[in-house]
């Protein structure tokens, strides 16, 4: 008789993030009848900041984000994927950077199952069209119809995002200084807008902007992750459009800071062959234009992101947004990055709430990143 093997994951505790893995399970038992996999699920908090070694000593699959990766190949604590044909297949159908954003020291720690960046999301029955410039997003927020999640982490990524799109992405390597001309420019633009939004945007996470757009009398968010089942009818109150984002810069909606997630395997795993060819099924097209979509999933593959099927689903969002996707810049992802981005976060939100001058946040930022880099 065969052994029967039971794998246990982690993931977030969005639709997003549970149901379409809890589907992709099910499925792969009824190819696998040994198999059996179980999912439990943290907050958004927690996934953005939970230390991938501590989840990989009690799961064999894990959703990381990217900028975890750094530690975990440090500390050793994920098994890379090797080449393969499947793997090669998935680096070219990629949507943006998401698949190389997991490849670090030549080798790729997770797959991209779920591609994100910041976009803009609005109301199709409170506005007609997205905004194209920072400017119109401004306008709308002198008539109170704009909201804006700065809970950390997501007040940093607006400001690296609006840094990127300037032409000056924010530094990625120890000795590159920030420019500080754009990021005194990106400080004003973010104080502006701070002040006319409401003040309870200080504590929003996406999940929750998007919740008070799609329930409120505001028209727009404009720099938001995507989660696409917002787009989806009967999701919410009121369905919600997503685009690509307002403009600051002369280039098109680029640089927008690069989220999404990827499965991972603990080095610890049992049984890593297994896990392994799980993961790269789950993120295959096949799957991701199929069932992963079709339960709630945001997929991280190509075919599925200019699929008719997917697209109708939701409104055309990965179509909307798809040249922000594209176009969007990667995090610093060295051990201590992590450090840095939850200090970097509150540095940006006290400049921008009027706790700090702008002078002073720079230079702690530009001093803060330095030291997140190990010795």
């Amino acid at each position: 008789m065969t052994e029967s093997i039971v794998l246990r994951g982690m993931t977030w505790s969005d639709p997003r993030g549970y149901d379409p893995l809890v589907a992709a399970s099910a499925a792969f038992a009824e190819r696998h009848l040994q198999v059996s996999i179980t999912w439990d699920a943290r907050s958004l908090q927690g996934f953005e900041s939970t230390p991938v070694e501590e989840l990989a000593r009690q799961y064999d699959l894990m959703i990381i984000d990217h900028p975890h990766v750094g530690e975990v190949v440090t500390d050793g604590c994920l098994l890379p994927y090797p080449p393969s044909p499947a793997l090669a297949r998935l680096e070219a159908e990629t949507v943006g950077k998401s698949f190389h954003s997991y490849l670090y020291d030549g080798q790729q720690w997770a797959l991209p199952v779920d591609a994100a960046t910041q976009v803009q999301a609005i109301r199709p029955d409170l506005r007609a069209a997205p905004a194209a410039t920072l400017a119109e997003v401004m306008a709308e927020a002198r008539a109170g119809r704009v909201l804006w999640p700065l809970r950390p982490p997501h007040v940093l990524m607006s400001f690296f995002t609006l840094m990127a799109n300037l032409g000056a992405p924010f530094p990625v390597t120890r000795d590159a200084a920030l420019d500080r001309a754009a990021a005194t420019r990106t400080l004003e633009a973010m104080t502006a807008l701070a002040a006319l939004v409401d003040p309870a945007c200080a504590g929003m996470d996406p999940i929750a902007a998007l919740d008070a757009l799609a329930e409120g009398d505001a028209t727009l968010i404009p720099f938001t992750y995507l989660y696409a089942p917002y787009a989806t009818e009967g999701y919410r109150p009121n369905r919600i459009a997503f685009h690509d984002i307002p403009v600051a810069g002369r280039s098109g909606p680029l640089g927008s800071a690069l989220g999404g997630t990827g499965l991972a395997v603990s080095a610890l795993s049992k049984h890593p062959a297994i896990c392994q060819e799980f993961a790269l099924w789950c993120a295959s097209a096949e799957v991701q234009d199929g069932l992963y979509c079709a339960n709630n999933g945001q997929p991280g593959n190509a075919f599925a992101w200019g699929s008719e099927t997917v697209n109708a689903r939701v409104g055309n969002a990965y179509r909307q947004t798809r040249m922000t996707h594209e176009a969007a810049w990667l995090r610093p992802r060295h051990k201590g990055y992590m450090g840095f981005q939850e200090d970097g976060s509150h540095i940006v939100l006290d400049a921008i709430t009027g706790r700090t001058t702008h002078d002073a946040a720079l230079d702690a930022l530009q001093t803060r990143f330095s030291e997140s880099f190990p010795e």
